[in-house]
C-alpha cells in the first residue's frame, strides 16, 4: 500500500517509521501527557457553528443590516422569528457541549446537561431586546464620537470597534448565564476578525465606542461605565497575577482596572492594576498608569514622565 505525496510521488506508510510514532503518541495522550477534562472524550463547540450562530444572531437583531436588505413591514418578523428559531436550536447545541467543559465537579448525564443547556440559550434569547439596546447605543456613540462616519450603515458594516463589540455583547451574556467556555470561544472569534481582544467577563455600560481598534485588550475584570471611548492599541491589563502557597495562580481575582463614566483614552495607552480613572477624565497616547487618577484629570505622557 502506498500514499501519494504533495509531489506526486508515492510512499509506503512503513516509510516513515509510522508504528513507533503512533504508539507513542497514544501513550502521550493515554498516560505521560494526558490533559483530557475529567479524564473523558467529549465533542468539542465547533468554531464553524457558532460563527453560523453569531450570524444568525446579528441577522435576528439588525435585520436589514445583516440579514435581508429587502425585508418589508410584512416578512421582518417572520424572518427574525424563523432566524432565530433555527439560531437558538444551534445555540442550545453548542451550550451543551461547552458545560462538559465547565463543570468542576463529575460531568451531569446527558439529559440533565441538555436540560440545563436549553434553560441557558431560552434565557439568553430573554435577554435579546436588551443588548439589542445596548448595541444601539454603541453604535450611536460611535456615530456621535467619529466625524469620519457617515452613517449607521457604515459604522455598523465596517467598523471593527462595533463588530468586536456586539460579538462582545452576545458572549458576555452567556458568560453570565453560566456558558464560559462557549462565551470565550465567541469572544476569540471576534478577536479574530477584528484584532480587538475583549474577554467576556469584562462588564462595560453602554454607548462603548471603540475607535479603529486594532490592538485593543480589555482583560477579564475589567469594568468600564457609560459612555466610555478607547483608541487603538488601548491595554486594560493587569499588574501582577496572586498565587496561592503553592505558586498556582488564583483565578477570578480581580486585577484589572476599573474605569468610571465618560473616559477617553487614546492610543497606545497601557492601564494596569485594579486601578480606578475617574469618571470624566482623559488619559492619553502612549501613558503607561499604575495607580488611580481621580474624576476629571488629564493624564499625559509628559507628565507621566516627570514623575
Amino acid at each position: 500500500m502506498t500514499r501519494d505525496t504533495f509531489d506526486g510521488t508515492s510512499v509506503k506508510p512503513s516509510h516513515w517509521n509510522l508504528a513507533s510514532v503512533i504508539e507513542q503518541l497514544r501513550v502521550s495522550r493515554e498516560a505521560t501527557h494526558n490533559i483530557r477534562h475529567h479524564g473523558r472524550v467529549r465533542e468539542l463547540p465547533s468554531r464553524e457553528a457558532l460563527t453560523t450562530i453569531v450570524n444568525g444572531l446579528q441577522a435576528a437583531l439588525f435585520p436589514t443590516h445583516y440579514g435581508r436588505p429587502n425585508l418589508t413591514d410584512e416578512s421582518i418578523d417572520f424572518f427574525v422569528g424563523d432566524t432565530l428559531n433555527t439560531t437558538l436550536n444551534r445555540l442550545a447545541e453548542q451550550v451543551r457541549r461547552g458545560l462538559q467543559f465547565s463543570a468542576e465537579e463529575a460531568i451531569p448525564d446527558e439529559d440533565a446537561l441538555t436540560r440545563q443547556a436549553r434553560d441557558i440559550t431560552r434565557q439568553f434569547a430573554a435577554g435579546l431586546p436588551e443588548i439589542r439596546g445596548l448595541l444601539v447605543s454603541d453604535v450611536q456613540a460611535a456615530f456621535s464620537g467619529d466625524p469620519a462616519a457617515t452613517s449607521v450603515a457604515e459604522i455598523m458594516l465596517c467598523y471593527p470597534g462595533t463588530i468586536a463589540i456586539l460579538y462582545y455583547r452576545l458572549a458576555h451574556s452567556l458568560h453570565r448565564l453560566g456558558s464560559p467556555f462557549l462565551a470565550r470561544l465567541i469572544s476569540d472569534i471576534g478577536h479574530s476578525l477584528t484584532g480587538i481582544d475583549i474577554h467576556p467577563g469584562a462588564q462595560i455600560g453602554a454607548s462603548f465606542f471603540i475607535d479603529h481598534g486594532t490592538g485593543v485588550v480589555i482583560g477579564e475584570t475589567a469594568i468600564i461605565g457609560q459612555r466610555v471611548r478607547l483608541y487603538q492599541h488601548v491595554t486594560l491589563g493587569a499588574k501582577r497575577f496572586p498565587a496561592d502557597e503553592q505558586g498556582i495562580l488564583i483565578k477570578g481575582v480581580p486585577r484589572h482596572p476599573i474605569v468610571e463614566d465618560d473616559v477617553v483614552i487614546y492610543a497606545g495607552a497601557t492601564i494596569l492594576g485594579r486601578i480606578t480613572i475617574g469618571a470624566g477624565s482623559t488619559i492619553g497616547g502612549n501613558v503607561w498608569l499604575t495607580q488611580s487618577v481621580p474624576p476629571a484629570s488629564n493624564v499625559s505622557q509628559a507628565q507621566m514622565r516627570n514623575d
